[in-house]
């Protein structure tokens, strides 16, 4: 969003963000006795809020329209406390309401490393894939495509683990808990819309997928932020059954906007079993991969 649209329109990720997250918390929670009659929030008022934080009602109504720009720090981290943001909820909260004033330009094309990319195709035993701006898969090894899906057999724009989740069905049987990975998914989303308000990929997909899917739609609507670091994930897997895999998401040194997943599986257990035997059927010698230029 550019100085004079905030100026003029507020500024919409902030607001619809604030909203939310007071939404969620009663009065009583926070220690509030609740003002008599009906209330017309399921949570906390704009007033309550700024009691909270410490601040005047009218700055925070200007904090929440997105017409303050030049909001201090103190008061961000009160505005935290107050709203019992978690750590990538604070983070969130200070890029939101210190938009980049960087005018709208095409993103720069996001290319794998050669030596990056070697090392992908070195896991030959763990699935790994790595993805860029909006989760864009920007190159994957065997066992992922075996794992989830070709992407490399897919149209560049179709290569992006949310419109995987939410347009392909086979994604659906795959998960056991199929709800939390794609609400996480969109959570990501979120976080990173709001680095790169302007990205019109971004648009696109956030369009599309609301358009096609109700779930993405609501979800995508309660402006929850998740920044993924590690974790587990169940899968059902048509060819090996069930597996439990650990993911460690990384970043590699160089590049803060590409993230390399990896997943393993327990020693001894029956999920390394099944990944052993999915693995073997990635054993053909095929060419190698040569990842596409996205944006």
């Amino acid at each position: 969003m550019s100085d004079r649209s905030a100026a003029s329109g507020g500024n919409p990720e902030l607001r619809e963000f604030l909203r939310s997250r007071r939404a969620r918390i009663t009065p009583a929670e926070v220690g509030l006795t609740p003002h008599p009659g009906s209330r017309r929030v399921p949570g906390l008022r704009r007033e309550e809020v700024a009691q909270l934080a410490g601040m005047s009602v009218d700055y925070y109504v200007r904090l929440e329209r997105g017409r303050n720009l030049n909001v201090s720090e103190s008061v961000l981290d009160a505005l935290a406390r107050a709203l019992r943001l978690d750590e990538t909820e604070r983070s969130h909260l200070f890029t939101l309401a210190r938009p980049s004033r960087a005018q709208r330009r095409p993103m720069p094309p996001q290319r794998v490393r050669p030596g990056l990319h070697r090392v992908l195709e070195t896991l030959g035993d763990t699935p790994a894939m790595i993805t860029g701006h909006r989760m864009d898969v920007l190159a994957s090894n065997r066992l992922a495509r075996v794992l989830y899906t070709d992407f490399d057999a897919l149209p560049p724009r179709e290569r992006n683990m949310a419109r995987y989740l939410f347009l392909d069905e086979s994604a659906r049987d795959l998960y056991v808990d199929w709800d939390e990975a794609a609400r996480s998914t969109v959570a990501a989303l979120h976080l990173y819309a709001g680095r790169h308000p302007h990205d019109p990929r971004l648009a696109e997909l956030v369009g599309e997928l609301s358009v096609r899917d109700q779930d993405f739609r609501r979800w995508w609507a309660a402006h929850d932020v998740l920044r993924h670091s590690h974790g587990s994930k169940r899968y059902r897997h048509p060819l090996v059954g069930e597996l439990t895999l650990a993911y460690e998401a990384l970043t590699p040194s160089g590049d803060d906007e590409q993230i390399l997943g990896v997943y393993t599986a327990e020693a001894g257990s029956s999920s390394e079993q099944a990944l052993r035997l999915l693995a073997s059927w990635t054993s053909e010698p095929v060419a190698p991969t040569h990842p596409e230029r996205l944006s």
